[in-house]
């Protein structure tokens, strides 16, 4: 592992769907600009007192993450399919998910995770745009690699 190296283009992204797919799915063929994120966790709910103390308490909230795909990528099938099956059974499947970037040693451990939602059709404009899935996750575990 290089002091200087932080590339992504060497990032592993394993999805699993128990009761659906029988063995882990790795993503492949990401938007160019933007492959996945994760939105800011609130960690504390606070509240100022009227006479100037700060009240705080650790609250449990889920991890927001949009994973972007090329309009061509092949993983965008995951995504249809598990949205396709959740509306045949009208029930939900949980996701499991790992992510593993070699540049920075580290991986990323996705826990009980689901579809909250998916641009069905890619943008169509000079070329077809990135389509953008968003999972919500109860827990994201960090661990060295």
């Amino acid at each position: 592992m290089s002091d200087y190296d932080i590339t992504a283009a060497n990032s592993v992204f394993t999805i699993t769907v128990p009761g659906l797919y029988n063995a882990p799915v790795t993503l492949e063929n990401y938007a160019a600009d933007r492959a996945f994120e994760t939105d800011a966790r609130e960690l504390a709910e606070t509240a100022m007192s009227i006479d100037g103390y700060l009240n705080a308490g650790w609250i449990p909230n889920p991890v927001m993450q949009t994973i972007s795909l090329a309009a061509n990528s092949e993983s965008a099938l995951v995504f249809e399919g598990i949205a396709m099956a959740q509306d045949s059974r009208r029930g939900l499947y949980r996701l499991g998910a790992e992510i593993q970037l070699p540049s920075i040693g580290r991986k990323y451990t996705m826990v009980r995770g689901l579809l909250r939602s998916l641009v069905s059709v890619p943008g169509a404009r000079r070329v077809l745009e990135a389509r953008h899935f968003e999972i919500m996750w109860e827990r994201v575990l960090p661990a060295a690699i």
